[in-house]
């Protein structure tokens, strides 16, 4: 009887800790997939299962429309020079540009160089971009790009994108800005803007902002390259809206893949 006994503790014990163990992992596994869903939701949100390619004649006429609607346009951070450029781009991550031009107007009036940059400090810097979020790492970083531009380029400006990258605080997105507004290079920068418009209209669609870059690289012709990410960028900010998208006036509205598109 004892030997029945013992099988039958062993038996019923281990029941109600699997039992827990099952509620308890529940509630985690319902998170995550959760999570997922809610990713992916967010994904197609913006990128259209694209039923019909874009035709070569049809990407020509979309930025011929954004050409005759607006022949010159420019990037909206204000600078003097390529090194302010470069601050005011290192600057506006994860910052909108009106912040940042509302904190470098008074600031590249006394540091509008590498060198007085410098001498300014970090301390005193911090004081003039204090209202632009992250800025105690934004000022190092401009502090250090400012040293490492004089020791190692002569105080200027580098003209290639891995030489602009090895500075602290840029990015591709940055070299990419610098080559392209102050070297007049057909480089395409990617920022939430461009990488909603490449989804959302089907012109480029990419899970990152690199395969966006490259996939926008790939079909824009080279006619309207200078100009390119210009266009984008003023179009996803004023048109294209993230929540509410303004489709009753978009210039390419009969040409989008978008499914859900209004005022067509």
């Amino acid at each position: 009887m004892a030997k029945i006994t013992r099988k039958t503790a062993v038996r019923k014990s281990p029941v109600p800790k699997k039992k827990a163990k099952a509620k308890a992992t529940k509630p985690a596994r319902a998170a995550k997939t959760s999570a997922k869903t809610s990713a992916k939701t967010s994904l197609k949100a913006i990128r259209p299962k694209t039923v019909k390619p874009w035709t070569r004649a049809e990407i020509h006429e979309v930025f011929s429309r954004f050409r005759k609607a607006n022949p010159e346009p420019k990037g909206e951070l204000e600078h003097l020079n390529p090194f302010t450029l470069l601050v005011a781009v290192v600057l506006s991550a994860q910052a909108t540009d009106a912040g940042v031009n509302k904190a470098t107007r008074e600031l590249f009036q006394v540091a509008d160089t590498p060198q007085k940059m410098l001498d300014l400090g970090e301390e005193r810097l911090r004081d003039y971009i204090k209202t632009i979020g992250l800025y105690r790492t934004k000022a190092k970083n401009v502090i250090a790009l400012s040293a490492k531009l004089l020791t190692d380029f002569g105080g200027e400006v580098p003209r290639t994108r891995a030489e602009i990258e090895s500075l602290p605080g840029a990015g591709r997105k940055t070299a990419n800005v610098v080559l392209n507004m102050a070297f007049g290079e057909h480089t395409m920068a990617v920022d939430t803007h461009v990488f909603r418009v490449g989804n959302r209209t089907g012109l480029a669609p990419g899970k990152t902002p690199l395969e966006v870059e490259l996939g926008l690289e790939k079909v824009i012709p080279a006619e309207f390259m200078l100009h390119a990410h210009h266009w984008l960028i003023l179009h996803g900010r004023y048109t294209c809206l993230a929540r509410k998208p303004r489709c009753e006036v978009c210039l390419i509205n009969d040409l989008c893949r978008w499914p859900e598109k209004t005022g067509y």
